[in-house]
């Protein structure tokens, strides 16, 4: 059976089971569903007793993504470039969840270095929605959602650049809480944008996600970005009453003057969602934002994370560290190691980015890129002096099949199925919950606050949470078999 983060506290504070046990069962799952899902990277087959300790997650199960240093763990950023790299030190995250008592149960795939939406370029092979397998569950922390998704674990720590947690939440069925900037220290994970990467947190309720961000939330002296604790009890503030606040929606980015069959019963099912918002008393308003403005998120996101890869991933040469090249010079080395080691999505990226960095282009690229950044920005924050955040269909529609989704630009569905960047952009609080599902796969719906509003974010995810019956969803419910 898989049991949320607070049902196994009160097995455990009840003395109805062990940690062990909890962690074993982890484990069986863990290693029968991976050929099958490809979840992890790592399964850690030894228990590790780190103590009593007096915090809600003592003695609870959890995965954590591939690209999150762990002193003495394989850590491979599912690139083969890092196949072998065993890292020296522990990332703050980790260490906090240690500390805590939480229990790691394995290393979860995603797609390579965090780039990419599909959870299909890991070296290790491709991530399978568990709802669905000719699907895919989203990238790139697609191990993670879909570890949460199968029962395996009642939480998992994922990173968001573009939406990385939230639409393969969505996909998944499951929820994925991307904070503030800076309210969860980075340090030790492996960059890829830095000014628009997260870590956050799948749960499969919003009540288990409160419960995780009260451990990991605060300032870290490693990570200048980082902001100080809020001081907030994110558990307490879900029982507020919601009534009176105001949500947006972006009316262009729900044009489906096409008539589009699957995007149709998107939008119904988002009707639902605003009519539940009515009844809890939350105000559901439209507004329109220049539609120019919205389809250049994407081309916006990708000029700025590509620039800011190549830059952070330099040092990835096959000589300090990780799988190393063959050559009589180091530059031949180099050569080798990046050539052999990346996919030919990364080259790609690494590619356009050393493009947008070129003296003669980053005026005309990179810098206009950071100014329309700057400019939606602006006009949310404008927004938010009247709204409380922005309530969206999670993505344009179901996971895809596979070969269906790639990393390449398309018209179709632009500005909605790119309209999460916005919370990187800004830094923003965005959480993504279950919200019904269409053609038996799940769909999502998101919210996004203002900075520093994360306590706001998960009281309205919560209450509109439970005014459905979408919690606690496992894909292949009490599998037998396990």
């Amino acid at each position: 059976m898989a049991l949320s983060i607070k049902e196994m506290r009160n097995k455990l504070d009840n003395d109805e089971i062990k940690s062990e046990n909890l962690f074993e069962e982890s484990v069986k799952k863990a290693n029968y569903y991976q050929k099958e899902y490809n979840s992890f990277v790592t399964i850690v087959s030894d228990y590790k007793d780190y103590g009593q300790r007096e915090t809600l997650l003592s003695g609870i199960p959890y995965a954590l993504k591939d690209n999150i240093s762990t002193k003495g763990i394989l850590t491979t950023a599912s690139s083969n470039i890092l196949k072998n790299y065993v890292p020296v030190y522990d990332a703050t995250i980790y260490k906090k969840l240690k500390e805590s008592g939480a229990i790691l149960v394995g290393k979860t795939v995603l797609d390579e270095l965090a780039m990419g939406g599909t959870g299909t370029t890991g070296h290790t092979g491709i991530v399978r929605n568990p709802w669905n397998k000719e699907r895919l569950i989203g990238g790139s922390s697609a191990g993670s959602a879909a570890a949460v998704a199968l029962g395996i674990v009642p939480f998992a720590i994922g990173s968001d650049t573009g939406d990385s947690i939230r639409k393969p939440a969505a996909y998944g069925g499951v929820v994925g809480f991307k904070p503030t900037y800076g309210r969860i220290s980075r340090y030790g994970l492996f960059a890829f944008a830095s000014s628009l990467d997260h870590l956050g947190v799948f749960t499969r309720n919003v009540y288990d996600c409160a419960m995780v961000m009260n451990i990991i939330k605060g300032h870290d002296d490693n990570d200048m970005t980082s902001l100080p604790d809020d001081g907030k009890d994110y558990i307490a503030s879900l029982e507020r009453s919601v009534k009176g606040k105001k949500l947006f929606y972006i009316k262009e980015a729900l044009d489906n003057s096409n008539k589009d069959l699957e995007l149709g019963k998107i939008l119904n099912n988002f009707e639902k969602v605003k009519e539940k918002c009515k009844k809890l008393g939350i105000e559901v308003f439209e507004e329109s934002i220049d539609k120019d403005l919205l389809l250049a998120l994407y081309p916006t996101y990708m000029s700025i994370s590509c620039a800011e890869a190549t830059s952070n991933d330099a040092n990835l040469t096959g000589i300090h560290f990780g799988v190393r090249g063959e050559g009589n010079t180091p530059e031949e080395i180099i050569k080798d190691a990046r050539t052999k080691g990346f996919s030919e999505l990364i080259k790609r990226r690494f590619v356009l980015g050393s493009y947008i960095l070129q003296k003669e282009n980053q005026e005309k690229l990179f810098l206009n890129a950071c100014r329309i950044r700057r400019i939606i920005v602006d006009k949310i924050n404008k927004l938010f002096e009247k709204y409380d955040g922005i309530i969206m269909p999670a993505a344009a529609g179901i996971a895809p099949k596979f070969g269906e989704s790639s990393d390449k630009l398309s018209d179709k569905y632009l500005i909605l199925d790119n309209h999460l960047v916005i919370g990187n952009f800004g830094g923003y609080p965005s959480i993504t919950i279950p919200s019904g599902f269409i053609d038996e796969m799940p769909v999502g719906v998101n919210i996004t606050g203002r900075i520093c509003e994360d306590d706001v974010v998960l009281n309205i995810a919560y209450q509109v949470e439970k005014s459905m019956e979408y919690a606690n969803q496992v894909a292949l419910g009490d599998d037998k078999n396990v």
